[in-house]
C-alpha cells in the first residue's frame, strides 16, 4: 500500500461556480432564479457561521439579567473587551460608544467566521475568499466617510483629508495624489487582503501539513516515521491559527476604530 499525495487545488474552494467541462460545479440551488443563489461549501460554511453568531446572541441576551450568568456573562465581557480595548480606547468613551455597534458588528463577524478554519467538517474560514473581507472593508470605510463628513461637511472633511496645511502650493500636486491614494484607497484594499491573506495561506499550509501525514504515513517504511513530525506542525499550526482568529479580528476592527478617528480629526492633519 503506498500513499499518494494530491495538492490542493484552489478552484472548487475559492472561485464561485467553478467551471469543469463547461459545467458549473460544486453548486447547490443552480436551478433557483437562474442560478442567482447558488452556493458552493465555502458559502454555505458563510451562512452556517452568520446564523452561529446571531444565534449566540439571540440567546445571550433574549432575558439579560442585572447581574449576569452563564451565556450572557460570556457575550457581555466579549462585548466589553471591544467596547473598552478597541472603540474607548481608540475613540474616548463618547465617540467609542457612537461607534460601538458598527465596531463591535466587524470584530464579532470576523472572529465567528474565522472560527470557521479549525471546526471539522468545515476546515476553511470565509475570510479566506476576497468577498466577506471585502464587504466588512467596505463597511469600514463607509463609517470613516461618514464620520468626516458629520463632523465637518464632506467638502471640508475632503479638504482636510487631501491638503496638507502650510505646503508650498506647488507641492500640492504631487502631494494630493499621494495623500488620496493612501487614505481611500490603500485602507479599504490593505484591510481587504491582510485578512483574506492571512487565512487562506494558513488554509493552504494546514492542507499540505495534513496532507504530507497521510502520504508519509501510507509509505509503510522508513518514510512512515516522517508522518510523526508532519502532524506534530500540522498540530502546533493550528493551535498558532486559534492566536490568528483573534488577532485578525482585533486588528481588523482596530484598524477600522482609527480610521474613524483620523477622519473625526481629519483638520489636525
Amino acid at each position: 500500500m503506498k500513499g499518494e499525495f494530491h495538492a490542493p487545488e484552489l478552484d472548487h474552494e475559492f472561485f464561485p461556480g467553478y467551471m469543469k467541462d463547461g459545467e458549473a460545479h460544486n453548486l447547490i440551488f443552480t436551478g433557483f432564479a437562474d442560478g442567482w443563489f447558488a452556493l458552493d461549501r465555502l458559502m454555505i460554511v458563510r451562512l452556517i457561521m452568520a446564523a452561529v453568531l446571531v444565534v449566540f446572541f439571540l440567546v445571550a441576551m433574549r432575558n439579560p439579567k442585572i447581574v449576569p450568568r452563564g451565556v450572557q456573562n460570556v457575550a457581555e465581557i466579549a462585548l466589553d473587551f471591544v467596547r473598552v480595548h478597541v472603540a474607548e480606547d481608540i475613540l474616548g468613551k463618547k465617540e467609542g460608544r457612537r461607534f460601538l455597534p458598527i465596531i463591535a458588528t466587524i470584530f464579532f463577524t470576523v472572529l465567528v467566521m474565522n472560527l470557521a478554519t479549525i471546526i471539522p467538517g468545515l476546515n476553511i474560514s470565509p475570510n479566506a475568499r476576497i468577498g466577506m473581507p471585502l464587504t466588512l472593508a467596505v463597511v469600514g470605510y463607509i463609517a470613516m466617510i461618514y464620520a468626516g463628513s458629520k463632523e465637518y461637511g464632506f467638502g471640508k472633511y475632503m479638504k482636510s483629508s487631501l491638503i496638507v496645511p502650510n505646503l508650498p502650493w506647488p507641492l500640492h500636486f504631487l502631494v494630493v495624489p499621494i495623500e488620496a491614494f493612501s487614505t481611500f484607497v490603500m485602507r479599504p484594499v490593505t484591510l481587504t487582503l491582510r485578512l483574506m491573506a492571512n487565512f487562506l495561506a494558513g488554509h493552504l499550509i494546514l492542507v499540505l501539513l495534513y496532507s504530507a501525514t497521510n502520504f508519509f504515513f501510507w509509505q509503510l517504511n522508513a518514510w512512515t516515521a516522517m508522518s510523526g513530525l508532519t502532524i506534530v506542525a500540522a498540530i502546533l499550526f493550528t493551535l498558532y491559527e486559534c492566536i490568528i482568529i483573534f488577532l485578525q479580528a482585533y486588528i481588523f476592527a482596530l484598524l477600522v476604530a482609527v480610521y474613524i478617528e483620523l477622519s473625526l480629526h481629519a483638520d489636525s492633519h
